[in-house]
C-alpha cells in the first residue's frame, strides 16, 4: 500500500528540548534549534478563557508557580506565571507560551511541528476543534504542515471536522492497545505515534502495510534510535537533542 506524505524529518525534539531548558517554552524551541533540530513536539490546551497555550500537565503545580488546574484560570493570569526557574535560575521568568506566538516563531524560523492536542479533562472536542481552526489559519502558507497528534480519539476526531485537511496522529501509551490500527483508522491518522518500547518490526510493518507512518516517543539512545530506524519507523522524538544528531 502506498504511504501518505510525511515531510517530517527521522528526528523531532521533545517538548521544545526535552529536558534541557523547561519544557514547552519557546526557550526550550529555541534551544532545541540551537542544536540543529527543524522540528519539535509540544503540547498544546485551553485556558479557562479559551486561549490557546503550551502546557503538559492538567495542573500547572510541576512546570511553573502557578497552583491548580490550568482549564481553571484566565490567560491573564496564566501569562503572568514563571514557567522557568522550575527547571533552573537560568531560566527564571520564562512565561507560559501561546499557541500563537509558538506557530509564528516556528512558521518564520522553518521549524515543523508536531502538535499534541492535549486537553484538559472534559474538553476533548473543544480542544481539538480550537487547535485544528488555529493551524489551518495559521499554518495556510506553512512549508511543512503541522501534524496534529493527541492520545484523545474525540480531540482527534473534532480536529477532524474542523480541518480535515491537516495531517492527524493518534498516540499510543505503552503497552500499544490491541486496537490501535482501528483507532488509527477512525481519526483518518496518517500515522501511528507510539511509545517506543511497545514497537516492533512487526508493529512498523503492520502499520506500513496499512497505510500509516510511524511516530515514536521518547527514545534518548542513539542506539535504540538506529534500531527503530532499520525497523522503518518513520520520525523519532526525543528529549536527547544534544546527543542525538538532527537527521531529515
Amino acid at each position: 500500500m502506498q504511504l501518505p506524505p510525511w515531510p517530517y524529518p527521522k528526528t523531532i525534539a521533545h517538548r521544545g528540548a526535552g529536558k534541557l531548558a523547561p519544557e514547552n517554552t519557546l526557550a526550550a524551541i529555541r534551544l532545541g534549534v540551537s542544536f540543529g533540530y527543524r522540528a519539535c513536539e509540544f503540547d498544546v490546551k485551553l485556558s479557562q478563557d479559551n486561549v490557546l497555550l503550551l502546557m503538559h500537565d492538567t495542573d500547572l503545580d510541576r512546570t511553573s508557580n502557578g497552583k491548580g488546574a490550568v482549564a481553571a484560570h484566565p490567560w491573564t493570569l496564566l501569562s503572568q506565571l514563571d514557567a522557568g526557574a522550575w527547571h533552573s535560575a537560568a531560566y527564571a521568568g520564562e512565561v507560559i507560551p501561546t499557541f500563537e506566538n509558538v506557530v509564528r516563531y516556528c512558521n518564520a524560523n522553518e521549524v515543523a511541528m508536531n502538535v499534541e492536542i492535549k486537553p484538559s479533562p472534559g474538553r476533548g472536542r473543544e480542544t481539538g476543534t480550537a487547535v485544528a481552526l488555529a493551524c489551518a489559519a495559521w499554518c495556510a502558507n506553512s512549508n511543512t504542515p503541522p501534524l496534529l497528534s493527541s492520545f484523545s480519539t474525540g480531540a482527534l476526531l473534532a480536529a477532524k471536522d474542523a480541518a480535515p485537511q491537516l495531517p492527524r496522529a493518534h498516540l499510543f501509551q505503552d503497552p500499544l492497545l490491541a486496537d490501535w490500527l482501528e483507532k488509527c483508522k477512525l481519526v483518518g491518522a496518517v500515522a501511528l505515534d507510539a511509545n517506543w518500547k511497545s514497537l516492533s518490526e512487526a508493529v512498523v510493518k503492520l502499520a506500513h502495510d496499512n497505510g500509516l507512518r510511524v511516530a515514536c516517543y521518547t527514545c534518548n539512545e542513539i542506539a535504540d534510535a538506529e534500531k527503530l530506524w532499520t525497523w522503518g519507523v518513520d520520525s523519532v522524538i526525543t528529549d536527547a537533542v544534544d546527543r542525538i544528531a538532527f537527521r531529515v
